[in-house]
């Protein structure tokens, strides 16, 4: 596993066409597959079992009871994981 902080993920996002709106606070590469934000494992998993025809999959900003984002006490927010092709969002591929 290759891991890096860098002060400035723009380039990298730019790099493997993360839209805009899509945009979070991690980008990784799984398989072939860019992974924006925080998605959670099962999806990963599940994109890796089905591999659609997509760029990566992406869950922009961080909310509140997604991965790393949980708070005891604080109630989860509703969230889309959406597709995305090279700079345009494709559409929602799970809702949590």
């Amino acid at each position: 596993m290759d891991g890096r902080d860098v002060d400035d993920l723009r380039p990298i996002k730019a790099k493997y066409g993360v839209p805009g709106d899509l945009v979070s606070c991690h980008t990784g590469v799984v398989a072939g597959y860019v992974v924006e934000g925080h998605v959670p494992a099962d999806v990963i998993a599940r994109l890796l079992r089905e591999r659609p025809n997509v760029a990566g999959i992406a869950v922009p900003g961080m909310p509140s009871g997604s991965p790393g984002m949980e708070s005891p006490g604080q109630r989860p927010e509703p969230y889309n994981v959406f597709t995305f092709e090279r700079g345009r969002k494709m559409g929602v591929y799970a809702t949590r």
